[in-house]
């Protein structure tokens, strides 16, 4: 194959690629789409398939509820994550992190030849003590409850375990703090049922002009209380005695006497 038929070629392949572009260029021209114009149609939108009902938090229990039922057992288990930089033990040297014997109600960063962190230090002078409180929102979250803390221990999030920790850090001390009481907790629809026994005061009061007892009036009463307020006509002939009528013992209308002749 000469060059000549190579060109021809190669010249038919470009020829039709121009070709092809010119008719989109061209079909683009003359249908391009017109948008914003007339009335259309709107999709309806997605419907965000709704959640369920959000779930109520459980109200946090007292930590004196806690301590009640902790266990210094299970707290001496729980400790042994932290003996890697802490010591129990009375006179035990320092480690990492300070010694932890006879903590509980002691002033905060008490032992002399450790370097504690600067905020421990200033907790130090404004007096804060490791009290069962401190303690627990310390162990909760170490660099929330003291900013800035050498501690890098992350926490621990189980109320219960912090709790057994509370009761074996109990335990090391010649001299245990107490516990604090158990907050008394009210029974579930106390309140309700105290309201429920409160009778309206306007149903203890008798109505203004009224009695407590209820009084039947028997139908001879009725009607002797019509005879009495009726005015009396004589009958024409027929003569009428009249008479004084007596005073009533009882507070009931006295009954007329018959008329002479009757």
């Amino acid at each position: 194959m000469d060059s000549f038929e190579l060109n021809k070629i190669i010249g038919a392949v470009l020829g039709t690629l121009l070709f092809v572009m010119g008719v989109g260029f061209l079909a683009e021209a003359i249908y391009h789409p017109i948008e914003n114009r007339g009335p259309g149609y709107a999709l309806p939108e997605p419907e965000v398939a709704e959640g369920g009902a959000p779930v109520e938090e459980e109200p946090a229990v007292p930590l004196s509820v806690l301590l009640a039922s902790a266990s210094a057992e299970r707290g001496a288990a729980a400790v042994r994550k932290c003996q890697s930089c802490h010591n129990f033990g009375e006179g035990e040297a320092n480690k990492q992190g300070p010694l932890l014997y006879d903590v509980v109600g002691a002033v905060q960063a008490h032992v002399e030849d450790f370097a504690y962190s600067d905020i421990l230090m200033q907790h130090h002078n404004e007096g804060l003590v490791w009290s069962y409180e401190n303690l627990d929102a310390f162990l909760t979250n170490p660099k929330g409850y003291a900013p800035g803390t050498k501690m890098s221990f992350a926490g621990v999030r189980s109320p219960e375990e912090r709790a057994d920790i509370l009761a074996y850090l109990q335990t090391l001390s010649a001299n245990p703090v107490p516990f604090p009481a158990p907050e008394a907790v009210p029974a579930e629809g106390e309140d309700a049922a105290g309201s429920d026994d409160t009778i309206p005061e306007e149903l203890l009061t008798p109505a203004e002009g009224g009695s407590e007892e209820t009084v039947v009036t028997a139908p001879e009463a009725a009607a002797e209380t019509a005879t009495e307020t009726r005015d009396a006509s004589p009958v024409v002939g027929t003569p009428v005695q009249e008479t004084t009528p007596a005073a009533p013992e009882s507070g009931g209308a006295a009954a007329p006497e018959p008329a002479a002749g009757q």
